[in-house]
């Protein structure tokens, strides 16, 4: 049974991207830490990063860089969080989140978004900025 990151790449189920290349995949989560929580996703499922290839891992960290950097520069961040926790769902994901201090790291604060558009114009302010940075992989990437 796929995975619910595998559903929302396939287009089942609704995604705010902003990132997609052959391997890898970026959405915005919707239970945000701070706007512009963004989990970096491989398109294959693996359950644990212990368990994927280098070069992917490799990969997924490459694409973290880039949106932190996006994140950085999308809401002024003096940094770009990056979690790989692993627990919600069995499908390889690493958070990237603008945060200002630890406090910012406290998943139990993470509730869903009730106002759908602060979503969206959290997606296209990153896919602004990533756009800006050069990053071509944040363009058409807008499908839910």
């Amino acid at each position: 049974m796929p995975t619910l990151f595998s559903r929302i790449i396939a287009g089942e189920l609704p995604g705010r991207f902003v990132w997609q290349d052959p391997e890898v995949t970026a959405f915005l989560t919707n239970a945000p830490l701070r706007p512009g929580h963004t989990l970096v996703v491989p398109r294959r499922e693996i359950d644990q990063w212990t368990d994927a290839g280098g070069a992917l891992l490799g990969r997924c960290t490459e694409v973290a860089q880039a949106v932190g950097r996006g994140v950085r520069r999308a809401w002024d961040a003096p940094r770009a969080g990056l979690v790989i926790a692993g627990f919600e769902v069995p499908h390889l994901h690493i958070h990237v989140a603008p945060v200002w201090d630890m406090s910012d790291f406290d998943f139990s604060k993470a509730k869903p978004e009730e106002d759908q558009s602060a979503l969206d114009d959290a997606a296209e302010k990153l896919r602004s900025a990533l756009l800006e940075l050069g990053y071509e992989q944040a363009r058409d990437t807008a499908r839910r």
